[in-house]
């Protein structure tokens, strides 16, 4: 390698860096698309519109690698369960009833739930420092979420929509530990639009069942723009990034990036809610990128 190349496994970091913005958007949209597109529908939508921007980059891929999808069938079939189904739809129905407060606080326990998994069941094993990182990484999120209040946490009030989006982070904590038993000879981009065909045997139905039950979604100017951004930014590109991240640095280390979605989640409230910065602001991120440096030493 030449002299200040990149290795893979810095490239893997900085490709982990734009999925939590991308998902902090989803949340936000999210959540304001909840009075006008029925939570299942918002996400068959969203899969349907990645599907066909994946395809003309996709299709060569999967006719190479349609042997390995058989043979991996089952490990495929899990993670586009967890990854695509699972997560996503139960994030849309939770923020129908929780405030977003409480799903970033949920959305933060997903370093903690990859690494007690991974311990649990998969052997993996945990540095100090590391676990120090992830400690501080998760105080730092607390810091932005409560404001540097930390008695609002005596407050804070759960609901059966937190339960759903608790549920929706143990899926994406499985999806990212599920990923390490796919292979890297496996096209990326390929597999992505693999695990969001095999979502569809699944999707559909709900679809259909929530409009069967008269759920219909209001069509207008904002919702189209709303699964625009929400099929291509957090579905494409965030779980393509993802997804090869994971390969490359590990399950525990990319689940420690989803702590930056509350950083994110502060800068787009400045940028186009015309919030202020906080000093809670600053304290809590510099927790967050300390911590995530910890947990990237303890790696090495």
């Amino acid at each position: 390698m030449k002299r200040g190349a990149l290795g893979p496994q810095a490239v893997g970091l900085l490709l982990l860096v734009p999925p939590p913005l991308f998902w902090a958007g989803n949340f936000i949209v999210g959540r304001a698309m909840r009075g006008d597109v029925p939570p299942l529908t918002l996400s068959f939508w969203r899969w349907v519109i990645a599907f066909f921007c994946l395809l003309p980059f996709a299709i060569g891929p999967m006719r190479r690698d349609w042997p390995l999808y058989w043979r991996y069938r089952w490990q495929l079939a899990r993670i586009a369960l967890a990854g695509v189904v699972a997560f996503n739809s139960l994030v849309y129905v939770g923020l129908q009833w929780t405030a977003a407060a409480n799903g970033l606080l949920l959305n933060s326990f997903i370093p903690i739930l990859i690494v007690l998994f991974g311990a649990l069941f998969y052997g993996q094993r945990l540095r100090a420092v590391q676990g120090f990182g992830l400690a501080l990484s998760f105080a730092g999120v607390l810091t932005i979420i409560l404001h540097g209040e930390w008695q609002r946490l005596l407050t804070l009030q759960f609901s059966a929509g937190d339960l759903v989006v608790f549920c929706a982070m143990v899926s994406w904590a499985l999806y990212t530990l599920w990923l390490r038993a796919i292979p890297p000879e496996i096209d990326r981009i390929g597999l992505m639009e693999a695990q969001i065909a095999v979502a569809f045997v699944v999707l559909v139905p709900l679809y259909a069942g929530e409009a069967a039950f008269g759920y219909a979604p209001v069509w207008r100017m904002e919702s189209f723009a709303a699964l625009a951004y929400l099929g291509v930014f957090p579905s494409v590109l965030a779980y393509l990034l993802y997804n090869i991240g994971v390969a490359r640095v590990g399950a525990a280390r990319a689940g420690m990036f989803i702590h930056l979605i509350p950083v994110f989640g502060a800068v787009l409230a400045v940028v186009f809610l015309h919030e202020s910065l906080h000093a809670y602001h600053a304290i809590g991120i510099a927790a967050i990128l300390s911590g995530l440096a910890c947990a990237m030493r303890g790696q090495g």
